[in-house]
């Protein structure tokens, strides 16, 4: 959706020609856009990185992007570079419902709030918008207005902000809870005097909130960085291939050493000598071009630099927790929620959210997502009272059937008491569903004679 087709339409009205913006708040939107900058890139696929640096070179005479497809394997004297083409998989784009669903397993337990967050997801637009009724829900299904309100909340809370609004007003309310260098007074404002903001009554808003025309100005040139439509960027069209981010490798002594990939980590470099040589002009404009276009080249650097670190930090964590995962055959995941590793790193999960999502990890000339390796407990319990993830219950499945006698293959309840008798609880009927997921027939089509 395009601002200036809003515009016209009157969400949003320019302010009254002749109010001029003082430098104060041109410094304020410029870090909410460096903010909202850093975002994108830590979300950013290594294809994406790669696109967005190089159409931002093209625009900054100073900068060169380094776009080598390999990663480099052992150490400064045993360097090998590999083409990361040869483990290239071709992949589509996430849906906004894909991305959501993410979230939604990844950080939420199996409970009847949980349901209902999935039933709004598969009722939002294109746009994010939910155009569900909750009053006609409650009426017509018989659904708890406290539970549908709980998750509409929850909802709300995930990423991208304002995914769940039901209103443009909303939608831009949300984004402005989630943004921590808002505007002081711009959530107010929205709220209690969204009809008088989109109708230009400027003096009547600075009036009541006790403030200048200028706060409003500043108000307003801030919600116009913010998206009239989260969830259009999402869709289902093919973007080529997938290039890994990172690489775990097994060392001579059994460790795992996890790297980033050149892809992921692409070196970025400032032409100085260029730089140095246009600096002793005496036209302010020439200056002020060479200041503004350092400027972008460090911001982008330490936002590549951040993202870099982040996923190195995820990815050496995932391998921690994962470890049995890769040094032996058919371990099972455990369970691990993306709020487990937020709370590991001392990040805010979005920011988890956001690093897993449409990354990639090559071990063993094999390619998995990141996300993968998360999977949400479930409510089983283990001898000693801990969650077992379903990956590990399908797996502990598998091996009993693997072991059973062939003449005399055991029932579903013969294997639920074999679990029990291991520590883990399930039900014959969840059993009997994991066995179906598994491919693995009843007991009687398994018997052997």
């Amino acid at each position: 959706m395009n601002y200036k087709n809003i515009l016209k339409e009157g969400e949003f009205l320019a302010l009254k020609q002749g109010f001029g913006q003082q430098q104060k708040q041109i410094q304020k939107l410029a870090m909410t856009q460096q903010m909202q900058q850093s975002i994108r890139i830590l979300k950013y696929g290594s294809e994406d990185l790669h696109n967005f640096l190089s159409n931002v070179a093209l625009e900054n005479p100073f900068m060169i992007v380094n776009t080598l497809h390999s990663y480099v394997t052992g150490g400064l004297d045993h360097q090998n570079e590999h083409d990361i083409a040869e483990f290239a998989v071709e992949k589509k784009a996430q849906s906004l419902y894909d991305y959501l669903m993410d979230q939604v397993k990844l950080t939420m337990r199996k409970t009847p709030i949980r349901d209902m967050v999935v039933y709004f997801i598969s009722q939002l637009d294109q746009n994010g918008y939910l155009k569900a009724d909750l009053e006609k829900l409650s009426k017509e299904k018989g659904i708890d207005k406290v539970l549908m309100l709980d998750a509409l909340t929850l909802l709300q809370q995930l990423d991208p902000p304002g995914t769940g609004a039901r209103n443009l007003q909303e939608c831009l309310i949300l984004q402005v809870q989630y943004d921590s260098s808002a505007p002081l007074n711009a959530e107010k404002i929205l709220k209690e005097d969204f009809e008088d903001f989109t109708n230009r009554k400027w003096s009547k808003i600075a009036k009541k909130h006790c403030i200048s025309i200028g706060d409003v100005q500043k108000i307003l040139d801030y919600v116009q960085t913010l998206s009239p439509a989260p969830g259009a960027i999402y869709d289902q069209s093919e973007v080529g291939y997938i290039e890994p981010d990172l690489v775990v490798e097994k060392k001579p002594d059994g460790s795992l050493e996890v790297k980033l990939t050149k892809e992921s980590n692409p070196e970025i470099r400032f032409k100085k000598e260029y730089y140095e040589s246009l600096k002793n002009s005496s036209d302010k404009h020439v200056l002020d071009y060479l200041k503004e276009k350092r400027h972008e080249f460090e911001k982008i650097q330490e936002d590549v630099l951040m993202r870099g670190n982040t996923l190195l930090r995820l990815g050496r964590l995932i391998v921690e927790r994962q470890h049995d995962f890769f040094t032996e055959s058919n371990r099972p995941l455990k369970p691990f929620l993306l709020r487990d590793a937020a709370q590991k790193l001392q990040l805010h999960e979005s920011t988890i959210s956001r690093a897993v999502s449409g990354k990639y990890l090559l071990y063993e000339g094999k390619v998995m997502e990141l996300k993968a390796f998360f999977s949400h407990a479930v409510s089983y319990a283990g001898e000693n009272g801990e969650n077992v993830s379903a990956d590990e219950i399908q797996q502990k499945i598998r091996l009993i059937v693997e072991k059973e006698d062939k003449k005399n293959p055991l029932s579903d309840q013969k294997i639920v008491d074999k679990m029990k008798e291991e520590g883990l609880k399930v039900s014959r009927r969840t059993l009997a569903k994991y066995r179906e997921r598994l491919g693995i027939p009843a007991s009687s089509f398994r018997k052997r004679h």
